[in-house]
């Protein structure tokens, strides 16, 4: 993209008197990314109906062939390359002159199948544009100095039948003749509206947004917005609500860092507070979650607990497995919302399923919720956006409020997912006479943990020093076992996502299994020794890959002489409660993989192929 700026010779000092712009930061998910197959998406050479979409179209071969067949012909590999195409192609053979863009884009949609968010624009309409969103978040921000009309916006309903030659024709008026849209009050009518796919993006310009639902479409003519849906279901609500985001333009800057993945690493002393403040009782030693109390009862009678997610999300439920299951006495599934789904697992009505996701909008994690509410479950979300997707239509569910997360490697969401989902084990077995001393020794722990996380930000330098060593070389193991395992899972991923560098979490003990015949003294080895329960089967471990010429550099308690002896390294981080010691060894981890990649030269925030929410399979 920069070297495409370069050669177009673009003025940035020209100013334009335009009343609409649309753009789309993405990578192609069909065709490579070039100048061809990047967005806006267009219908023709003179630019009829243009299109920005996130998402994919999954029966775009068909549409394409189709389309094909009747003479238009594609530029680009792009899936989104047919919804313009389609969008003039319907026009062109419209049973109207009449006929609304809303409408229009209505009759297009009924042809997508896949996930998408899309803006349009055409030259037909001008002083238009018109969105419509399927299993992919869009959200509407709204600004004005001036009074709106309404603060609930309500849906205009409208019917479509296909007829035999593919046209569509309106069965049903609409069902108000006088329904109102939004707009501002009075002579004065500035107003402006955008339209993201998630709320950092827009909240520079304005904190009032509008979410909206699967097959709304939403038009925006001459300052006026209407929401419209082809049909109506008995569950529907009958408008959208205008939300006041909870979220300040300094929590999405850089300050005094140098990327924003830096910058959520050492936020972490606060995330923490934040995820526990209004929840967690030292004095009492009880823990309250509001969003959950009403579905308690219901909670404690069920007959497993099944968390699903996907990456980092995934790997926090790996890592509090082992203490839900001691402080529930319930069996705990944990689940990778793709495979889940492979699998058709089986769900039943007694069953209680947390879908974890920091944005929300996780695709293979949505259609997991789906599933499990077809079946009868009682569905919970752990998510970091109001207003997502996935916290809109689970029964109930637990915010992080870990504040808002730009950098695509998830960090402080991680420890604001395992800190939730410890909360929910306390809160659990609070009636629970023999789980007392556990739970005040977990729970003084978690008081503690802010400022043992601040010890182990203290050991950057070192990290920087260590990650000196490592940078050149292409690949890198980290092993670990019993709390740790899913430390290892997610550090590794951490390397993988930001460095490039083949990275592979171990389970230690597995290493007698195949791993251990990688070990020589050029590979490099991390290695999560605790005082816990596993210490002992851990420096046995250890001992294995010293005997094969190994150098581990191990991640260990401080003062911890007994394991200095057979180290190459030591990364000496504080001591805290066996199951919450993984915040802090992640975090270590977390600031390895950073300077490992400034030191690669790679692009920390933003590393190549991936984006901060998955909205598609």
């Amino acid at each position: 993209m920069k070297f495409i700026v370069k050669q177009k010779f673009l003025n940035f000092d020209k100013v334009f008197d335009a009343h609409f712009g649309i753009a789309h930061t993405r990578w192609a998910t069909n065709g490579v990314p070039n100048e061809v197959n990047s967005h806006p998406q267009r219908s023709d050479e003179r630019n009829e109906f243009v299109v920005v979409h996130n998402g994919i179209i999954t029966n775009y071969k068909e549409l394409r062939k189709c389309l094909e067949s009747k003479g238009y012909k594609f530029e680009s590999e792009t899936d989104t390359e047919v919804i313009p195409k389609l969008t003039k192609c319907m026009y062109d053979n419209r049973e109207s002159e009449a006929v609304r863009f809303s409408t229009l884009v209505e009759s297009v949609v009924q042809q997508l199948e896949g996930a998408f968010a899309i803006v349009f624009k055409s030259l037909h309409f001008p002083c238009e544009a018109v969105a419509a969103r399927r299993e992919s978040p869009l959200l509407i921000g709204v600004c004005s100095k001036y009074k709106l009309s309404t603060d609930q916006i309500p849906i205009v309903y409208q019917t479509y039948k296909n007829t035999n030659n593919g046209r569509t024709s309106k069965t049903h008026q609409t069902e108000t003749e006088n329904f109102k849209c939004l707009h501002p009050i009075g002579e004065e009518k500035a107003i402006e509206f955008y339209f993201a796919s998630d709320a950092s993006a827009i909240i520079e310009h304005t904190n009032k947004v509008i979410f909206l639902e699967d097959d709304d479409v939403a038009a925006v003519a001459n300052g006026c917005l209407s929401i419209h849906r082809i049909e109506r279901s008995v569950s529907d609500l009958t408008s959208r609500a205008i939300h006041t985001l909870q979220m300040d333009l300094h929590q999405i800057m850089k300050g005094n860092f140098s990327t924003f993945m830096q910058k959520e690493i050492f936020e972490q002393p606060e995330s923490v507070v934040n995820t526990l403040r209004g929840r967690v009782n030292f004095e009492t030693s009880t823990v309250k979650l509001g969003g959950l109390k009403d579905h308690l009862k219901d909670i404690k009678r069920c007959r497993r607990l099944l968390l699903i997610g996907c990456g980092t999300s995934y790997h926090s439920a790996v890592a509090t497995r082992q203490v839900l299951e001691e402080l529930t006495e319930m069996p705990v599934m944990v689940e990778l919302a793709s495979d889940f789904l492979d699998r058709s697992t089986p769900v039943f009505r007694d069953d209680v399923c947390f879908f974890i996701s920091q944005s929300g909008e996780t695709a293979d994690t949505l259609m997991a919720l789906q599933y499990c509410k077809g079946h009868g479950a009682l569905t919970i979300g752990i998510t970091n956006m109001v207003g997502s997707s996935i916290s809109r239509e689970t029964d109930c569910g637990i915010h992080l409020n870990a504040g808002p997360e730009i950098g695509v490697a998830s960090t402080k969401a991680y420890t604001s997912q395992f800190i939730s989902l410890i909360m929910f084990g306390l809160m659990m077995s609070q009636d629970r006479i023999s789980m007392k001393q556990r739970r005040k020794e977990i729970i003084a722990g978690l008081q503690t943990l802010p400022n043992l996380i601040k010890e182990v930000l203290a050991l950057d330098k070192n990290i920087q020093l260590l990650a000196h060593e490592l940078f050149q070389h292409k690949s890198l193991l980290v092993m670990g076992r019993g709390y740790h395992y899913a430390t290892c899972l997610e550090g590794a991923l951490k390397i993988k996502e930001i460095t490039y560098m083949h990275s592979e979490g171990i389970l230690a003990g597995e290493l007698k299994h195949g791993p251990l015949a990688l070990i020589d003294e050029r590979m490099p080895i991390i290695m999560i020794v605790m005082r816990d329960p596993c210490y002992i089967k851990c420096q046995n471990a250890v001992q294995q890959i010293v005997a094969r010429q190994g150098r581990p550099i191990i991640l260990c308690a401080k003062n911890d002489e007994e394991i200095r002896k057979s180290a190459y390294q030591t990364i000496e981080i504080p001591q805290s409660v066996d199951c919450l010691q993984g915040i802090l060894s992640i975090i270590a981890l977390q600031l390895l993989s950073f300077h490992l990649a400034v030191l690669r030269g790679y692009d920390v925030d933003f590393p190549r192929n991936l984006a901060k929410s998955v909205t598609v399979e």
